[in-house]
């Protein structure tokens, strides 16, 4: 005999597909929505339908938006000269809190990872040279997760970047290793940006 009603249990299946959600996570939440009135339920269930059809990735950096191209690229306030390269999304909300840095962004969609299977075919590696190509950059700023993976990155990139020229420079290393970057407080993201260093 099941415990739960065939949709609960759907909902649980669906809930434990998250990423950080176990089994128990996932019975909370599936009891915490259903505790909630419909018309909340359908604002989550809209928030989640939007983001679905209306987020695309931007065509010049790869970020996540809802304009093509986002407002980072289509800024004429942003320096164009300088593209800061970053694993994630995430890892470029983490940077414009600090209101230091001014430049575009360039984001890859993850890290380098042997183990796992990632490479740099897996990666926006392409799309940065292909922009090299056209735009006016002086400097890009690898801005990788200190960690294995992010170090193995930038250390790629590194080599991949110098022949054409160009300053290529890490954050500086305000921040733990192992850790990411999205986790970072503003005060420790400026040293970062502040003392990065060439490579």
């Amino acid at each position: 005999m099941q415990e739960y009603s065939e949709p609960i249990i759907r909902l649980i299946d669906e809930l434990r597909r998250l990423p950080g959600i176990g089994q128990k996570s996932a019975q909370r939440i599936a009891f915490h929505l259903m505790r909630r009135d419909a018309e909340e339920t359908r604002k989550l269930v809209q928030a989640i339908t939007d983001v679905k059809e209306r987020i695309v990735s931007c065509s010049v950096c790869n970020n996540l938006t809802d304009v093509d191209p986002c407002r980072y690229c289509a800024s004429p306030a942003r320096d164009h000269s300088l593209i800061c390269v970053v694993e994630e999304p995430a890892n470029l909300v983490a940077i414009e809190r600090t209101r230091e840095y001014k430049g575009l962004y360039h984001i890859l969609h993850g890290a380098l990872s042997p183990i796992r299977g990632v490479g740099p075919e897996d990666l926006k590696i392409k799309s940065l040279l292909e922009r090299l190509r056209t735009a006016e950059v002086k400097e890009i700023i690898l801005a990788t997760n200190p960690n294995t993976e992010g170090e193995a990155t930038a250390t790629y990139l590194a080599r991949l970047l110098k022949p054409l020229g160009l300053r290529v420079s890490r954050i500086g290393m305000g921040l733990p290793v192992g850790s990411d970057l999205d986790f970072a407080d503003e005060v420790t993201m400026h040293r970062a940006l502040a003392n990065r260093r060439e490579l």
